[in-house]
């Protein structure tokens, strides 16, 4: 089919492949042009419901413009070394590789190669996420929580699945990678013993600024949060990343009320209007598309991966120290 739009790729069928599916099909910036799932009846199905074509593998991806990978974690680095050999542009679910080693690695030969590479940071799109940005300021501290009950599909523990969201979105926020990165993680569920992937990691990283930002994940949760706070010398504010919405808080005053005892406090809040209303996968495809076709910052995109993976690295050496030694 000839089309000026840029014909996508998209490897992977399963829970996020099939999200990433829906949004390419969906968008009218570009065409979902191959599905490609090694188990057939799944790929079959998922391509068949997004009315595009299916295949097993890959391997020339002639006619094709850029490919998106939303396979399992462990297949990211080969799958994407094969697109980056190919020239094709290329879109990696977090993290970019199993592998602190691997991603560098294929960081690397974006670089060498000029092949845009971008890593699925979601959050990053996240519309509050978005417009708090605008209005931020020095930032001094920064606390995520980001807890979910247990989903026994995904196999790798919480740090690169779920903390390294909220880490990279604190270096966002701070302004530069963190001078130091350390953490706890505890192992709970039957599984995650047996397999030493961790249920929950506490994470605390220093900027040179001084700000210092405590990052909390867990994937045994009762419930799922998603909450992020930045404090700045004279406000706080507030950011609910499932709500996706921001509450903006200043302490003005507070005394010891003469008339009784206790405590009064007088503080105004503000809930600032989100300003953005895309769904954060179609934001983070549309950003990808402008890679793609040469109007976006492919140097500065490819930059802003390793920061948060590193720390997530460094975390995890710390954490995994911290247990050999007790």
């Amino acid at each position: 089919m000839t089309t000026s739009k840029p014909r996508i790729a998209l490897v992977g069928s399963g829970q996020m492949g099939s999200l990433h599916a829906r949004v390419i099909a969906q968008s009218a910036l570009c065409e979902l042009e191959l599905l490609i799932e090694p188990r057939e009846e799944q790929g079959k199905a998922v391509a068949e419901r997004f009315d595009t074509r299916w295949a097993a593998d890959f391997d020339t991806l002639d006619g094709i413009d850029a490919v998106v990978i939303a396979a399992a974690t462990p297949a990211h680095y080969e799958l994407a070394g094969r697109v980056l050999d190919l020239g094709k542009p290329v879109l990696v679910e977090k993290p970019l590789a199993a592998t602190y080693e691997q991603s560098v690695d294929l960081v690397d030969r974006s670089r060498a190669s000029g092949v845009p590479l971008m890593c699925g940071l979601l959050e990053r799109f996240n519309p509050a996420v978005r417009t708090a940005r605008e209005f931020s300021g020095d930032v001094w501290q920064v606390n995520g929580i980001r807890h979910s009950p247990f989903v026994s599909r995904i196999p790798t523990g919480v740090a690169t699945d779920l903390l390294i969201h909220d880490i990279d979105l604190a270096i966002g926020f701070a302004g530069s990678e963190p001078s130091l990165a350390k953490g706890e993680f505890g192992y709970f569920h039957p599984t995650s013993v047996q397999n030493r992937s961790e249920d929950c990691a506490d994470a605390v990283l220093r900027f040179d600024s001084g700000a210092v930002a405590t990052i909390s994940a867990s994937r045994i949760s009762q419930r799922k949060i998603r909450q992020l706070s930045l404090l700045e010398a004279d406000r706080l504010i507030e950011i609910d990343l499932l709500r996706r919405d921001i509450t903006i808080y200043r302490h003005i005053d507070d005394n010891m009320p003469t008339d009784r005892d206790g405590y009064q406090q007088q503080t105004v809040i503000e809930i600032p209007t989100i300003r953005y209303s895309e769904e954060p996968l179609a934001a983070q495809l549309t950003h990808f598309l402008g890679l793609v076709q040469g109007t976006g910052d492919a140097d500065g995109e490819r930059a802003s991966i390793l920061p948060a993976h590193r720390a997530v690295h460094e975390v995890t050496e710390s954490a995994l120290a911290a247990t050999l030694s007790s």
